[in-house]
Order: C-alpha cells, then structure tokens, then sequence
C-alpha cells in the first residue's frame, strides 16, 4: 500500500481489510488496488474513489466478501452492546439535548406512573375481599312523579325474607348507614364511626380477624374493634373480653379486633356492633319489620357458587311488591321492583338513570387515563421531534455506514437501541420523580398509594411499559433516519432536502393542539367549579356548627340552650334530623288540594325540626313565618321552599292545608330554594317538619362578635357540662358545603397538575428545537447581521415559524375542546356555559408560553457578533 501513489478511501478499505476473511485478501486487494489505480489515470481521484466504494459494495453484497470466522460469531448480545455503547457516546456529546430528552419522558413517565396508580387504586376496589366475585348489594328501583328512581335503601324486614325463602344465597346482612359512637374505657373516651351490620358480615366480607371470636357480632352486647380504635381505648393491652362503654349506656364486650379496611373500600368502619343490638337501644325500630313501605335500610348477600345472578335477579324481583299486592296504587305507580347489583361495579358503575346503569366514578378514571396518555404523548413527542432534527448532525455517519455495508435494519435497530437507553434514563429519574412527588399526589387525589418497589409485577408492568415507551419514541427517528441516501448525505444533499421538516412541525402542531385542549378543559373545569361555589344556597353557612344529639342533651336541652345564648358564644341553636348541608330523607303520602292519588306516591324531601331552624339557618323568608313557641298550633306545621310550592300549584301556599300520611299540616312559611343537594343540580321540593321524635342532630350559630376560637372553646365546656362522658365534636356547615365539590375539585386540581407539566414538556421541546434551529442558522444571522439586520428583525425571524405552528394548534384545538368540554358539561344540570373568551384567553397564552420559550435562544443566537459566526461556519 505505502509504495501506491494513492490511497483509496479511508473507511471503505478499513472495513475490507477488518472484515474479509485473510485467505480472500490477498486475492482481491491487489485486483481492487490495481483497478483503483487504472480510474484515477482516466476519471481522476474523487470518480475513482467512488467507484472503489462501490465495488466494495458490490462485493459485500454479491457475498464475494465472505467474513473471517471471528465476525461470523459475533452474536446479538455483542451487537446490541456495541449499538448501546454508541447510544452512549452519543448521548455524552450531546449533554443538552441528551438532559431535555430525558427530562422529558422522565416527567411524562412519573406523570402516566402516578395516574397508573391512581387508576389501579380505583380499578381495585374492595378486591382486597376474597368474595369478591359472589357478592352483592339488594338496590331497589321504583317510580315516583314519572321518572324511575333507584334506591340503595331498602325496608327493614327485607333480610330476614331473604335469608329464609331464598336458598341461592349464601349469606345474607342487613347493615344501616352508620354513625358516631362514644365510647369509654374507664377515664379514655373517643368517638368513633361505625355500623349496625348483621353476624354474616364478618365471613361474608372475609375481614381480617386479627384476634378474638371468629363469629364476633353473635351476642347482642357484643362489639368489634379496628386495630387502631383498641389501641386507642386499650392501648397494648389484650381488649379480648374487656367491657367498652357506649354513648355512656351500654356496656358491650369486646370480641375481636379486625384489621382496617384499606382507604379505596366501600365499607368503612372503626367499630362494628350486631344487628340485634340496634333494636335494644332503639325499641321503636321494631315496627319496621312489617313496614315494607321504609327503606332506610343497606342490604348485603353473597351467591353460592352454583348460582345465577340473572335468575336470583329474576327470583327477588316482586319480594317488596308482594307486600302491597292488597294496595292497586303502590302495584300500579310505584312499582318496586328489586335487583342485586355487584361489588365489581360499586366504586365506579354506581349511577342510575330511569333504572338503567348508566356509568359512574369510571367516567373520571378513563378522563385521567386519557390524560395521563397524551402527556406522555407529548413527551415521546418532544424525543422524536429532538431526534429528527438533529439528523443532520448524523447524516455522514449513517451514509457512511450504508456505504460499507449496514442494512436498513441494522440502524433501525441502532436507533432503537439508542431510543431504549434513553428511555432507561428516563425511567430511572421518572422512579425518583414519582417517588418524591408521590405523598403530594396521594394528599391531591385522598389516597394512600405506593409505589410497590417490592412487588415483582410492579417491576415487570414498569419495564415493559419503559421498553414500550423506548420503542414508541424512537419508531419514527429510526425509521426517518435509516431512510436517508448514502450518496446523498455524503455529497451532502441532505440540507437541501427539506421534506424531514415537515413531520416535526406536524408534531409540534399536535404536542401544542394536545396541551391547548388540557389547558382549556381546566379553565373550564375551573369555571364549572366556581359557578356551583358561586350559586345563592338560600342560608348562611358561615359560622355554623352541627353536632351529636346523645340523651344527656334530650334531657337538659332548654338548659343547654339558655346557657349558650347567656354566655354569648351563641345566638341560637336548633333541632334537625339532619346536618344543614344535605337532606338525609325522602318522604311520600303528601295530599294536598288538587292532588291525585298517584301524587301520595310522590317522595319530597324532608326535614325534621323544632324552633328556630330558620334563625339558626340564616334563612331570608320569602313568605310567611318560622315554627315560634307563641303558637301552639305549630306542632302539627308546615314550611316549604319554593319548588314544593310550585310542585303543589300553589299561588300562595301560606293558609294552605296539607296532609302528611293523612294528618294535616297549615303552611305557615315558604323559604327560598336552599341548595341542600348537588350544588350542581336543580332543587328538589321540600318539605320542612315540625317533628320533636325525629331529631337527632343540633345546629349551632356562633355568635359572629366573638373571636371563633374563644366562642367554640365556651360552647365546648357548656356541652360538656351537660352532655358528660361524651367528647364534643363538630363541623362547619362551611366544611361541610367543601365536600359537595370533592369530585370536580379532584378533577380540577389533577387537570391543573397534567396540563401544567403538558405544558412544561412543550416548552422543553421548544427550547430544544429552536436551539437547534438557531445553531443551524448561525451562518445566516452572522451574514443578516452584517448586511444590517437588527437583532429584532432576526428575533422575528426566528420565532415566526414556532408561532405560525401554535396558532394553527389553537385553531386544531379549539373545535376539539368546545365538543369535549361542552359534552361534559352537560352532566351538570347547574353550569356555566362555554364563553368566547376562553378560548381566546387560552390561545393568547399558549403564544405568550411561546415566545417566551423561543426568545432566549433566538435573542442569544442574534445577538452573537457575526465575525464569531461566519468564522465557526
């Protein structure tokens, strides 16, 4: 070779001489070198090394260049290794682009981690029971004013009749709503939630007895303790058989400790007392097992193995019904009718319109999957819009490697490789994200998630969704960079070509489109939220407390009463058999004049109360008078809202007569319509009682001249003095009117949270590509500046085009939004309605985020002195 006058091309005759077999080099080197030779004497040297290139390429694949025995045994794992380490290198080269590209899909990754968490926590729901697959609760659909309604309540004696007509079932526990309990171990008194819930509950739910009696709630004066509530009442002592005082009149012994329910199961509890317990401490309950017309009750059952729930479903269908067979009007409009409905569908599928399940909280698991999958969109976006345009930075090397003798697979697999690692990366740093992020995100969504790190399915979901993830972001720089030339990208045709553009300005378009619809639905969301906290609830809930109503309080009530308005931390206090934020009944056998008979049917519901309610409330009375101890005839009274006075056709309801299961009532008030319901929703008639047997909460009106802690420290010791034994506990109407936007709260703030890191992934992406854009140019600006262009013409320059790209999203995404939003608002019966100027507002910001985003780079890159330009190209 030294003694030719020529050298043939570096790379082509390196890989000759490294990968031929040595017994075939002597034989065709010195044939190529003398045809080499031969060229440069007739077409010159840059023809013949062309032409030698292509002859090595001729031979390599005709197959005329056969591999030394060492290539032949190079296997995938040295491939893969070798394409690894190149990703490597790469990446070392190219530190700021390499940092963007991982700081991008690691945020999009710990973002889709943390909603896959989310969505399994939901999706999980009480599988934690072993019975999982065969239980059930009884739901009862019926009639009432024209529409068919479905009741979780059903009557009292129900439980009974099913456990002993019905041998498809394998258990069978009635279960009331819960309550507050006091309960006392000597001077350690708490107060703790719990339920009246039949024997076969404790097997039935498969509830982890940790210890105790395994059939616990057997013996009426027995109770059942969470692990945490006996360590609060017994501390480390062993509770088994110890005697637990309650609401400071029954002495229950108890029998097991049972294991918490985790924080996503429907049943929660901290105590649990037998069903028969409830008809000792409450004798009038009694009655119930022959009113079948009452359903304030939950029932519970479990399928043999062997049984249908379609033909159980069939079989219980008219139990209810059978008892008014005597009554044509409960057969003919109401229309009972029962059905079991699923534990698998209870977290989600729990909504019911005209009868029929319509869906339910899993509308809001798909949002947020959805969610969480186009943030991730965006950020693989954001790696294959990096890749692409820095092609250019590659196009010699893979010319090259085309040249001698690299397949088109063998780069996809390259590129691939490449993709994968960084993917790694970022899943490594998505691990610590999600970690660190994970206790804000569990106090965000009121969840008790974790990452699972011990869990081997955790790992496996995690690398393939990771591998899935690699492959997905680098499928189109792979297959757009393995398409190039060989002849092209070395004669350096490439930059002439413009068409590789085009695909990453179709995916900025869609990464921008994608975080406008997130960033408009939030204003939405927002919007929503603030229209339903915005609306008239027709009382003052400020400064207004609820709280228990024990005996001790039945007793000395008139006593309690004086002695808070005499200390001034009150100015009045009432009786309700509900706290003031909700309505806790629904009651039928209303007749008033020009009622029909199917009008008795019609449930309204129902308050229960004494004096002073409206002034404790703060309600404004649109007409008429509150329940007052100057008119004995109050008793048996009646004040309504609005919409009962419209229900009823009323012109003027005060003087009115209306019957109530027969007994007649006199209107002596009409309040506004009070939003005691879904904030969201149209009020519903109601109905507010003069009922002294059917209280059992009190509502208290701070007095609003007094500092609030100093008023609820002497409210507190005046409760006590008169309600001993008992710890007092309240809430704010305030609080409690919070609690009625959870679920759009929940939405609003996790839409927030996706749309802002959307958002912050776009503009990473953005950085990067006008980066690069302006390093492209550099020769450009340096020849503009130095023919006189201002640094503001080329800052203009150089963000038009990321601008013109945004602008056409926001026309993309505007039409997407409007159907999206506008079709989730119409689940809200209240809502606001979709105004001009959020769109625009969201558009003005997206452009805004834009060019603030693309202003440093453009600014720097015009600002260089052109001298310094010119001379790096």
């Amino acid at each position: 070779m030294k003694e030719n006058k020529h050298l043939p091309p570096k790379l082509a005759w390196k890989f000759f001489r490294w990968y031929c077999h040595p017994k075939l080099i002597d034989h065709i080197e010195g044939d190529l070198l003398e045809v080499y030779q031969r060229r440069i004497d007739t077409i010159g040297k840059r023809k013949a090394d062309w032409k030698f290139i292509g002859d090595v390429i001729f031979l390599f694949r005709k197959g005329i260049i056969k591999p030394s025995e060492g290539h032949r045994n190079l296997n995938a794992y040295g491939m893969y290794k070798s394409y690894l380490k190149i990703g490597w290198r790469t990446m070392l080269r190219n530190k700021g682009y390499s940092f963007i590209n991982i700081t991008g899909l690691a945020l999009g990754m710990a973002t889709a981690m943390l909603i896959g968490l989310w969505i399994y926590d939901e999706a999980s729901a009480n599988k934690h029971h072993k019975n999982f697959s065969s239980l059930y609760r009884v739901i009862m659909h019926r009639t009432s004013d024209g529409r068919r309604w479905t009741n979780w309540g059903v009557p009292y004696g129900l439980g009974e009749e099913l456990e002993s007509k019905f041998p498809d079932f394998k258990g069978v526990a009635m279960c009331d709503w819960g309550g507050r309990y006091t309960l006392a171990n000597g001077e350690n008194i708490i107060n703790r939630g719990g339920h009246y819930i039949g024997e076969e509950a404790i097997r039935m739910f498969s509830f982890l007895i940790l210890s105790g009696d395994k059939n616990p709630l057997h013996d009426p004066y027995s109770i059942v303790l969470t692990e945490e509530t006996a360590q609060a009442l017994f501390g480390h002592v062993n509770p088994i058989g110890k005697v637990v005082r309650m609401n400071n009149a029954y002495d229950l012994k108890v029998t097991a400790i049972v294991s918490k329910q985790p924080k996503n199961a429907t049943l929660q509890f901290d105590i649990l007392l037998p069903w028969a317990l409830q008809e000792r401490v409450n004798p009038g309950i009694v009655q119930y097992k022959t009113n079948w017309g009452n359903s304030s009750w939950q029932t519970f059952v479990q399928l043999h193995e062997q049984a249908n729930a379609e033909g159980v479903d069939k079989k219980i269908r008219n139990v209810v019904l059978n008892h008014f067979l005597n009554d044509a009007l409960v057969a003919t409009s109401i229309k009972p009718q029962l059905a079991i409905f699923p534990m698998a569908k209870w977290r989600l599928y729990s909504d019911f319109e005209n009868g029929i399940n319509t869906g339910g909280f899993i509308k809001y698991v798909r949002m947020f999957g959805i969610l969480g999958f186009v943030v991730l969109l965006i950020a693989a976006i954001n790696f294959m819009n990096l890749s692409t345009a820095r092609s250019q930075k590659r196009a010699k090397e893979i010319g090259v490697r085309k040249v001698i003798g690299s397949g088109r697979s063998e780069l996809i697999n390259q590129f691939m490789s490449e993709s994968v690692l960084t993917s790694l990366f970022a899943f490594l740093f998505a691990l610590i994200m999600a970690g660190l992020a994970l206790p804000f995100f569990n106090e965000l969504s009121g969840k008790e998630m974790s990452l699972q790190l011990t869990d081997p399915w955790f790992w496996g979901i995690m690398l393939t969704f990771t591998l899935f993830t690699g492959i997905v972001a680098g499928s189109y720089p792979a297959l757009y960079l393995s398409s190039f030339n060989a002849i092209g990208v070395i004669k350096n045709n490439l930059l002439k070509n413009s068409s590789g553009s085009l695909p990453r300005k179709i995916l900025v378009v869609v990464q921008f489109a994608c975080s406008l619809v997130l960033m408009i639905g939030t204003i939405v969301i927002y919007l929503q939220i603030q229209h339903g906290k915005n609306r008239p609830i027709g009382f003052e809930k400020s400064g207004l407390i609820s709280t228990g109503y024990s005996n001790d309080l039945k007793r000395n009530f008139d006593a309690l009463e004086n002695e808070l308005i005499a200390s001034r931390a009150a100015v009045s206090i009432c009786k309700s058999n509900a706290i003031p934020t909700e309505i806790w009944a629904v009651q039928s056998g209303w007749e008033w004049q020009g009622s029909v008979p199917t009008d008795k049917m019609t449930g309204f519901s129902t308050i229960a109360t004494e004096y002073d309610f409206v002034k404790t409330l703060g309600i404004k009375m649109v007409e008429g008078r509150d329940f007052s101890k100057d008119f004995s005839s109050d008793s048996s009274a009646l004040i309504m809202n609005q919409a009962a006075v419209k229900r009823l056709g009323f012109k003027s309801a005060i003087g009115q007569v209306v019957k109530w299961n027969g007994k007649p009532r006199t209107v002596v008030g009409v309040v506004p319509d009070m939003q005691m319901g879904s904030p969201f929703g149209t009020v519903d008639p109601l109905m507010i009682v003069f009922y002294k047997d059917w209280v059992n909460r009190l509502c208290v009106r701070v007095n609003p001249t007094s500092p609030i802690q100093e008023a609820l420290s002497s409210i507190k010791s005046i409760f006590n003095k008169y309600n001993p034994g008992v710890p007092f506990e309240y809430e704010f109407a305030d609080d409690q009117y919070a609690n009625k936007f959870n679920y759009e709260e929940l939405v609003g703030r996790l839409s927030l949270v996706l749309t802002g890191l959307a958002v912050l992934i776009s503009c990473l992406g953005l950085f990067g590509l006008s980066s690069f854009m302006a390093e492209q140019r550099t020769q450009e600006i340096g020849v503009r500046k130095v023919m006189g262009a201002s640094v503001f013409t080329l800052w203009k320059m150089l963000t038009t085009s990321f601008v013109s790209l945004v602008i056409i999203s926001i026309l993309i995404a505007i039409p997407i939004s409007y159907y999206v939003m506008f079709n989730w608002l119409q689940g809200y019966q209240y809502r606001v309605g979709m105004a001009w100027w959020i769109f625009v507002a969201a558009g003005f910001g997206a452009i805004t985020i834009t060019l603030i985003t693309v202003s440093y780079q453009s600014i720097k890159a015009a600002s260089v002195n052109p001298v310094t330009s010119l001379r790096s190209e």
